[in-house]
């Protein structure tokens, strides 16, 4: 991958990490710079399933790709935040 496709993953996984959170049902526990590091992190996850399914160079643009990498997305924020949720429940109860 070359400069150029690391600084666009990071610019769309900004937009990404957005939209893969609008997916998830529910308020999220989870502040916006996880959520934009969940994003990127599922744009160079996404773009190299896409290219290993031979789906991520189309004519136009690459709605497959995009679809992997919002559903990357969410499932990344959703993980987080069941997570992060679980532990403030733990220490709510041991108060």
């Amino acid at each position: 991958m070359e400069i150029s496709g690391i600084i666009s993953a990071i610019v769309i996984g900004i937009i990404i990490g957005v939209l893969g959170r609008l997916v998830v049902p529910g308020r999220q526990r989870i502040g916006i710079l996880l959520t934009i590091v969940v994003g990127i992190v599922a744009a160079l996850v996404g773009a190299a399933v896409a290219d290993a399914f031979d789906v991520a160079d189309t004519n136009g643009v690459d709605w497959i790709e995009w679809l992997i990498q919002i559903g990357l997305a969410a499932v990344g924020v959703a993980a987080l935040d069941r997570s992060r949720g679980g532990r403030s429940r733990r220490t709510r109860a041991r108060r």
